[in-house]
């Protein structure tokens, strides 16, 4: 449950208690915040439904602070900037990254009122009560994402564990499992993990405990989540971590706490990487463009049937995160109502540098390390399958993999094989096992 309903974020005393006073009048509960280091504490701390954020502060300046939440997936609250020195470049800029309005100050009563209710109103609309999977799609892997979630759901206050690559939505995922009117903390800082735990748990109670990415924190603070795991149960408490590196890969990792990784991997839900739902680029395209016309109050921008090709051909590294964030830059930088291929390969290949130079022996080396190895895995197997004839007994012999481990092995990275028929010499393709 939130104890605030808007985050004041000004170095300027007289500001702040001026906008505190009109607001706490009008029934609000407000608070305050003078530099971006408070901001971060108070974000997490209140969980404000809503900030009012200055842009130039004294420690970094609002537009930097606007863009940490928005890398870090934390811009899940509507965000109204405030100037006394604005531009038009300022605001656009701080539009495209993700604020909700722009305030000139000194700020019109009615004006600010006005932002507050349409960015409170807004807010309302976003949080609903949990996650609904049509946000994300309807594609098949999308669909077993939501039975992942729903047999979660039914172990009760069990520990989970998401995983995924970077710029997966991760708290959108883990707010399936929070009910309305109850908790929702994350905790400031990892030192609070380590010093008040129980008080943490206290403040959660009824409630979850979102932690974010276990892979950030030393052995010491995933030893303090450890015993917070043991006493949780006691406060009815869910706990939800996620991380986005495989279980594999932790484990083998020494400045990991492979006591946590034992307790978590009992009920791990693996998020889909973007690429691999490329039937449902249109759709969230859509959304987003829909999202943005209904916080602008003006017509969606239409993208081209070519257009949303090309989305679907990239590879989306930085997922969910990235297409948001390539569609808002895309929508903002149109001179009409329409998006074509032209500008989405050029806003593409801004990420693409130096691809053909860097080939290494055949591999891109620009690629994420997992789908680098995806890679490597695909091509060994493809050499195997290629040399012993699509015998796919001597392919299990020679790589050392028993036949029903080879095959959802090869389903996994979507490798179409033939496997032979036992009646006769002909041979059946196998699209899944």
């Amino acid at each position: 449950m939130r104890s605030t309903d808007i985050l004041i974020v000004d170095d300027e005393i007289g500001i702040r208690e001026v906008l505190q006073e009109t607001l706490e009048d009008e029934g609000y509960t407000v608070a305050l915040a003078e530099n971006a280091e408070e901001a971060r504490q108070l974000r997490n701390q209140t969980r404000p439904a809503m900030v009012l954020l200055d842009i130039w502060m004294p420690d970094s300046d609002g537009i930097t602070l606007l863009k940490e939440w928005a890398k870090n997936g934390q811009l899940t609250m509507p965000v109204v900037m405030m100037s006394g020195h604005g531009s038009i470049d300022t605001a656009v800029e701080a539009t495209k990254i993700g604020a909700l309005d722009f305030l000139e100050k000194p700020i019109p009563l009615q004006k600010l009122l006005n932002a507050v209710e349409r960015a409170l109103k807004y807010s309302k609309n976003q949080s609903g009560s949990g996650l609904s999977l049509e946000k994300l799609g309807n594609s098949s892997v999308i669909k077993d994402l939501g039975k992942q979630l729903e047999r979660a759901s039914l172990q009760h206050n069990s520990p989970i564990l998401l995983l995924g690559e970077s710029g997966s939505p991760f708290e959108m995922i883990a707010r399936y499992f929070h009910k309305q009117g109850t908790p929702w903390i994350e905790p400031a800082r990892a030192e609070h993990i380590v010093d008040s735990p129980l008080e943490i748990l206290q403040k959660s109670a009824g409630g979850v405990l979102y932690l974010g990415d276990i892979s950030q924190y030393n052995k010491s603070t995933q030893q303090s989540i450890a015993f917070l795991l043991t006493k949780a149960e006691r406060y009815n408490t869910r706990i939800v971590c996620t991380c986005n590196q495989s279980l594999s890969e932790l484990l083998n990792n020494p400045s990991q706490d492979n006591r946590l990784l034992n307790v978590l991997s009992s009920l791990v839900i693996h998020i889909p990487a973007l690429r691999q739902q490329t039937e449902d680029i249109a759709f969230l395209v859509a959304q987003i463009t829909e999202e943005m016309a209904e916080i602008q109050k003006s017509q969606p921008i239409r993208f081209t049937s070519d257009a949303i090709d090309q989305l679907r051909q990239y590879s989306w590294p930085g997922n969910l995160e990235q297409l948001k964030n390539v569609v808002k830059n895309l929508v903002m930088n149109t001179d009409g109502y329409e998006v074509g291929q032209a500008a989405v390969s050029k806003m593409l290949n801004q990420f693409i540098q130096n691809h053909d130079t860097e080939m290494v022996n055949g591999f891109d080396f620009n690629l994420p390390l997992r789908e680098l190895r995806e890679e490597l895995e695909r091509r060994y197997f493809e050499y195997h399958i290629h040399r012993e004839g699509q015998n796919m007994s001597r392919v299990a012999q020679k790589v050392g993999l028993e036949r029903t481990h080879l095959y959802r092995k090869l389903k996994q990275l979507g490798i179409n094989f033939t496997r032979r028929n036992k009646n006769n010499d002909t041979y059946d393709s196998v699209d899944e096992e």
